[in-house]
């Protein structure tokens, strides 16, 4: 090879080179951005992963100003996760619930008390007895505001416990609703052999530490 050749191979190389790393740092970037999902109707929502989304649903549901809470899928990478493909922990995704709530009555600071004092932050993959990263705690962040409430609160319970919190914290990108038969499942199934024994239990748990923040409380 000449050095004329040689010259250009190199040229083309470097360029090369340079746009894959730009392509990459792109690709990151939008990645961190968050997706922010406008108040519509005078409610706004907010997205939490932490375990099973029947007990989660149903954890959000008891709070005063939350109208509706969803069960579905995030945080993953593929479209249109189904119930079985999440199960796989393939997907990415993990079980998570839209919040739809009246931010004049409770504020997206008191859902992230709520998610805290609602299961075992220490816990990782999972909250008992589900496991796998299906089921790992997640908070979504749909801008700067509530990133920065998150890690706030986070931090301070990691010095409050001296253990390290368990949720991850990324930007809101997109929920998928979980099939039908999984909507107000606890509500609708109140025998089931697991609301008994895991999803009501832990609600009877949340509602004990944050009795104040309870729908049909006098104060």
């Amino acid at each position: 090879m000449n050095r004329i050749a040689a010259l250009v191979l190199f040229i083309l190389l470097f360029n090369c080179k340079n746009n894959a790393q730009e392509q990459a740092s792109q690709q990151s970037a939008e990645n961190k951005t968050p997706v922010e999902v406008p108040i519509k109707n005078g409610k706004a929502r907010a997205y939490f992963a932490s375990g099973c989304f029947w007990c989660v649903e149903a954890i959000y549901e008891s709070v005063r100003g939350v109208e509706d809470a969803i069960s579905g899928y995030s945080g993953g990478h593929t479209k249109n996760p189904t119930y079985e493909a999440s199960n796989t922990g393939r997907t990415g995704h993990a079980e998570a619930v839209e919040v739809i709530y009246d931010p004049n009555v409770v504020s997206f600071e008191t859902l992230v008390d709520v998610y805290f004092a609602s299961q075992d932050p220490t816990q990782f993959n999972g909250q008992h007895p589900d496991y796998g990263s299906q089921y790992r705690s997640i908070i979504f962040y749909q801008n700067d505001t509530q990133k920065n409430i998150i890690l706030k609160k986070k931090d301070v319970l990691s010095k409050a416990l001296n253990a390290k919190i368990a949720a991850e914290v990324l930007p809101f990108k997109k929920f998928w609703e979980a099939e039908d038969y999984h909507q107000n499942y606890e509500r609708l199934h109140p025998n089931n052999s697991y609301i008994k024994s895991v999803s009501i239990p832990r609600l009877k748990r949340f509602k004990a530490k944050m009795p104040e923040v309870l729908k049909n409380v006098s104060h």
